[in-house]
């Protein structure tokens, strides 16, 4: 196609061009005002590489800003989806728990078939508590839950408690609709809210003797003299001997606070255990206030010495288990007992900072525990449904209590006789420990997370997540006072002389009441 199979030369241009090109590339020299290519020194390039990073920085600044504002998103959605879901896990659960207590009573009224009620399938509760329960975290759960969590909960309240039918309750509006008429009320003719528990299960309002509310050692009242902010949520608190000093378990410390004085409190000391990130689940003083044992959410236990002007970590003890749930101390004060994640009960010996052996049974975590008065047994609490006791002296167990819903605290009588559990299923329990006999309280609208007896023995307190502080009268469960607090009461204590109650709650502070005889 081409001479010769080549390709056309390439245009050229036509004559006089390159002249006039060059005359275009000096004119446009000469606008520049120079003949030369632009060149920048070395300071010029470097200023112009520092403003370059310094937008580059502004700009990583700006994204990080907003990762950040997406992760808090983030967070929040997932506490709503948490919150969520608890809440659909109680509406279940109190919806089982009316069905079950009320189908025995269908015989005498009607006899409907259990489908009637929509009864959820074996093992559905079940998963539920599994997937939001208290192994996972804070018995805490979620301790606030605000908007339409927090009507769903209060739903889940009024609907999906237990039946409430009892004698003097402060709480008439909790009476269940359809409840035959023989539980409906008692003898006052005002709803129940504690009953007697017979060998074979019968259920039976309880007649309140005249002297339940008085006599020396039952309260009247408590009123709070002191707030004390501790800044995270209070998951532990022990008060001393003395009644001078407050203790209170946080995120990652403990914190010391004088109350003997009135006015504005400030913590004075601030012990740093654990991670900064974990909670203290538990703290117990030795009666000389001279010692602090502090466990929580590590395989760790710290033991503070107070004596010292600056309190310090004088020992610490570790065991396998990655968490300990609750303390507690032998009345001679050489041994302590910790309640583990994996169910264990570690025995400690304080003077030789060794463990000394384990109580194997639970099959689930040890969540809460008491020790009698004489130092021989030893009650313990689980997740997996049991209250069980424990032979100190021969190390083995003695007794187990099984129950349908998780234990979340207990407490055993100072006089001996009684057993008070406090349960997922928001049920006040109180077993006689010898003899098949059993108070059932039902003031609590949700999980009972703390409890402890008065020193007399006569009354004892139980907290909730429904953000109640219950005063009871042993053993029977007369209502003896009750104080409503902002948030969830994760823990309490009562002092060695009856007159101060110190709570702990999810709104991030503790609160000091005086008891009024």
């Amino acid at each position: 196609m081409f001479p010769q199979n080549r390709p056309p030369a390439p245009l050229q241009p036509p004559p006089g061009s390159s002249a006039s090109a060059a005359a275009a590339a000096a004119a446009a020299a000469a606008a520049s005002g120079s003949t030369q290519p632009l060149k920048l020194t070395y300071s010029e390039t470097l200023d112009r590489i520092k403003e370059e990073f310094q937008f580059l920085q502004t700009q990583y600044h700006s994204l990080k800003l907003e990762c950040e504002k997406l992760a808090t998103e983030k967070t929040e959605i997932q506490r709503h989806y948490v919150m969520v879901r608890q809440t659909h896990t109680e509406i279940a659960k109190r919806l089982n728990v009316i069905c079950a207590q009320l189908i025995p009573f269908l015989s005498q009224e009607g006899a409907y078939p259990p489908g009637a009620f929509g009864l959820p399938p074996p093992g559905v509760n079940g998963e539920l508590a599994g997937a939001a329960g208290y192994g996972a975290g804070l018995h805490l759960v979620s301790p606030q839950m605000n908007g339409s969590a927090a009507a769903a909960a209060a739903a889940a309240a009024g609907y999906g408690r237990s039946p409430v039918v009892g004698y003097e309750s402060p709480h008439p509006h909790m009476r269940v609709p359809g409840l035959p008429a023989s539980l409906q009320s008692a003898a006052s003719g005002k709803p129940a809210y504690s009953f007697h528990v017979s060998a074979d299960g019968q259920m039976q309002p309880v007649p309140f003797p005249p002297d339940a509310l008085l006599g020396p050692g039952i309260p009247r009242h408590a009123r709070q003299i002191h707030t004390l902010s501790h800044g995270e949520v209070v998951c532990a608190v022990t008060i001393s001997t003395s009644t001078r000093h407050v203790y209170t378990g946080g995120k990652g410390c403990v914190k010391v606070w004088d109350i003997s004085q009135p006015g504005s409190k400030s913590p004075m000391a601030q012990l740093d255990c654990l991670n900064r990130d974990n909670y203290i689940r538990s703290c117990k003083l030795l009666p000389d206030g001279r010692t602090l044992i502090v466990g929580g959410e590590a395989s760790t236990l710290s033991i503070w010495d107070l004596a010292t002007p600056t309190p310090r970590i004088k020992a610490e003890l570790t065991s396998s288990a990655p968490a300990c749930y609750a303390l507690a101390i032998s009345p001679d004060n050489k041994v302590c007992f910790s309640c583990c994640s994996d169910g264990n009960i570690v025995v400690w010996d304080l003077h030789n900072q060794t463990l000394v052996r384990q109580f194997q049974g639970h099959t689930d975590g040890a969540s809460c525990i008491d020790i009698s008065n004489d130092g021989t047994k030893l009650w313990t609490g689980g997740l997996d449904n049991t209250v069980r006791c424990w032979d100190l002296r021969e190390g083995r167990q003695l007794q187990q209590h099984d129950f349908t819903s998780q234990i979340f605290s207990l407490g055993y009588c100072p006089t001996g006789e009684w057993l008070a559990v406090g349960m997922e299923s928001s049920n006040v329990e109180v077993l006689h420990v010898s003899k098949p006999d059993k108070y059932q309280l039902h003031l609590h609208e949700s999980c009972v997370l703390s409890l402890k007896f008065a020193y007399c023995g006569k009354w004892f307190v139980s907290t909730g997540k429904d953000n109640l502080l219950n005063a009871w009268r042993t053993p029977y469960g007369s209502s003896i006072f009750q104080s409503k607090e902002s948030s969830s009461v994760l823990s309490c204590d009562i002092s060695p002389d009856d007159q101060f109650i110190v709570t702990g709650s999810g709104d991030k502070k503790a609160t000091v009441y005086e008891v009024i005889y």
